[in-house]
């Protein structure tokens, strides 16, 4: 087995120092140097800056746009939004506004409907007072006979006599006037 050493030359290679750092080729390579610096300066000053300058003045067009619509938009949602307000408040006051109507014609009804009770009460009560008041002048004309009948009895129980009926009934008027 044979064992070489690893080695990074090529054979025939070249000999001496890196080309770009010969001092030899200096002037020639400064010279490339500008021609090439003038021909990138010439093309990116013709043909990409223009392109790049109209890129980002397109896009600064669009932002400013978008921006505005955006500002648009947000005035207009502004403006439905306190229209939506206003329209609620109304709606609100509205609601109130009936609801106070309704209560006001329910209290007048209730009223109306309590008054034409106290009458028919108050008619009742007058129907039932006349019948309290014919009843007690019926109760006490029988009052004056039963109690006639009671002195009668009594008188007549206690001296064993009947005494007279105009005398008993003019003694009981007389008691029951007083």
């Amino acid at each position: 087995m044979a064992t070489e050493a690893a080695h990074t030359e090529v054979p025939g290679g070249q000999k001496g120092t890196f080309p770009p750092f010969d001092p030899s080729t200096f002037a020639s390579q400064l010279v490339w140097l500008a021609i090439a610096f003038v021909l990138f300066y010439v093309l990116m000053s013709r043909l990409a800056l223009p392109r790049i300058r109209d890129i980002i003045e397109n896009r600064d067009k669009t932002i400013s746009g978008n921006l505005a619509e955006a500002q648009n938009l947000k005035s207009q949602s502004d403006d439905a939004v306190a229209a939506y307000e206003k329209a609620l408040a109304d709606a609100r006051n509205r609601a109130q506004a009936i609801a106070n109507e309704t209560r006001q014609k329910q209290a007048a009804e209730a009223e109306k409907e309590r008054k034409a009770l106290e009458e028919r009460l108050n008619v009742r009560l007058a129907d039932a007072d006349k019948s309290i008041a014919a009843t007690k002048a019926s109760a006490m004309s029988n009052v004056h006979g039963i109690a006639s009948d009671a002195a009668k009895s009594i008188v007549e129980r206690l001296i064993g006599k009947a005494p007279d009926d105009k005398k008993v009934d003019e003694a009981v008027a007389s008691v029951l006037k007083n």
